[in-house]
Parts: C-alpha cells; sequence; structure tokens
C-alpha cells in the first residue's frame, strides 16, 4: 500500500483574509482563514498550508498572530510560508505554533537557507516550494523546459525545475511542493508528467499542487503523478469538493488515504 497519501487544503492569505486566484492573479475572497482551518480540520484533512502572500513588512505581524490562532484552533500540522528570508522569520512562526515553513523566493535567491534550517530546525520543518511554468524554448524545434519563478510568479529565473529540486533536497529540504503555474487554478488535472519525474527521481516526499478541478483529478495525480500529497485550493474554499467526500472516493479508487 505505500505510505497513506495526504489532502492538504492551501489557505493563501492576504490583508487578513482568504484568496483564491487563476494563474496566480484575479484575487477574489474565500473567507476567515482561521474559521477555514477549523473546518477543515473538523473534516478530516491531513495538513494545511498557510501561504502569506503579500509578506510586506507591515503585514507580518497579522500573519504571525494568525498563526497563533490557528494552531489554538486545529489539532493537524501546519506549514506556513511567505516572506521568510532568514532564521529568524523560521523561528518566529514555529514559535507561534507552526510545524513546518515553506520558502521559495528566498531559497532561489540564497539556497544556503534550505541548509540553515535543516540544520537549526531539521530537515521535517523545511519544505521547499518551488513555482514553475513550462516554456518552450526559443528554437523552433527547441523543447520546452520548466523554469522557476520569484515573487510568487512574477520574476522568471534561470533554475530550471529539476536540476533545483534536487539541489533542494540535497541541501536539506524534507519536502517539494511544486506548483505548476501553467495549470494553477484552471482546473484541467496536475503536471502529472513532471510530478512523477520528480517522484521518481528524488526520495522526499512531492506535494502537488495547481490544477485540481474533480475528484478524478486528485486519483491522476496518485497513480499517475506518483506524488505524495495533494494540496488544492479554490475547490475546498468553495464547497466544489468536500475533503471527506475526496477522501471516501480516493479510497474506493483504491488508494490509501487516512
Amino acid at each position: 500500500m505505500g505510505l497513506a497519501k495526504r489532502i492538504i487544503p492551501c489557505l493563501d492569505v492576504k490583508n487578513g483574509e482568504t484568496v483564491k486566484g487563476t494563474n496566480f492573479v484575479n484575487l477574489r475572497s474565500a473567507g476567515d482563514p482561521v474559521e477555514l482551518g477549523r473546518l477543515y480540520s473538523k473534516q478530516g484533512a491531513d495538513e494545511l498550508v498557510f501561504l502569506d502572500i503579500t509578506a510586506s513588512f507591515e503585514e507580518r505581524k497579522t500573519f504571525t498572530d494568525m498563526v497563533t490562532r490557528v494552531a489554538q484552533t486545529i489539532n493537524i500540522p501546519f506549514t506556513v510560508g511567505g516572506g521568510i528570508n532568514e532564521l529568524a522569520d523560521v523561528e518566529r512562526l514555529l514559535n507561534a505554533g507552526a510545524d513546518k515553513v515553506s520558502i521559495n523566493s528566498a531559497a532561489l535567491r540564497r539556497p544556503q537557507l534550505i541548509d540553515e534550517i535543516a540544520t537549526h530546525f531539521g530537515s521535517q520543518v523545511c519544505v521547499v516550494a518551488i513555482d514553475a511554468k513550462k516554456v518552450p524554448l526559443a528554437a523552433p524545434e527547441g523543447e520546452a523546459i520548466w523554469s522557476c519563478y520569484l515573487k510568487g510568479g512574477r520574476e522568471r529565473t534561470e533554475r530550471q525545475l529539476f536540476e533545483w529540486a534536487h539541489e533542494a533536497q540535497e541541501r536539506g529540504a524534507g519536502e517539494i511542493l511544486f506548483t505548476s503555474m501553467n495549470h494553477d487554478g484552471v482546473k484541467q488535472g496536475f503536471a502529472n508528467e513532471a510530478l512523477r519525474q520528480l517522484a521518481d527521481t528524488l526520495s522526499i516526499p512531492i506535494i502537488a499542487s495547481g490544477g485540481a478541478g474533480c475528484k478524478e483529478h486528485f486519483r491522476d495525480v496518485f497513480i499517475e503523478g506518483h506524488a505524495d500529497a495533494a494540496l488544492a485550493a479554490s475547490v475546498f474554499h468553495f464547497g466544489e469538493i468536500p475533503v471527506p467526500e475526496l477522501k471516501q472516493y480516493l479510497k474506493e479508487q483504491g488508494i490509501n488515504v487516512r
């Protein structure tokens, strides 16, 4: 059977409320993050991810207060990300009650941050999030490559998905959270081919993100994409797929879920 697959609702938080967009833009409100967290915890979600998507300095305090409230409210592990640039940020969020931190832009800019977090707090605390987009190369016969992006998908880097994920693992990341920007919010299914390549070449868990639209997409990401966990937002926030119903469906499909 292998390890049980995890279902992870993701809450993007802006100005203290949960928001959801499509392809990283056009945000709309989806409710209070603490209340949504409480609901998902009761429904049987395995973990939660909270991302401070506009982690500007002034909002840090708001977000930390929210993390404290979440920790007092739910009894499942949760990861927080957004604006984490140094060990002091990690310490602040862990002290507020988070179980893990997710780093993205800061790790691309300064990969040593992964080593530092793994050394100080343990690999299990360090989730490296990778936002990547499949981009065609200039030459007509060129293959498309998966380019990594910074700043919430706004800035393309020289790094490519597979080599960067491998380096993150070598530096001590405990998990990779891969979001396909091409699939984000489109609800046409996850990037299963890329996920399978990640899962089959790395030894740490791969969390799939971007593309969930129906229960079958979750089945496919586990069977075809070999993902260890599937993360989604809008299908949960707007009540399209209740977590208990999804888990029951996956069990019926022969997938080991908690």
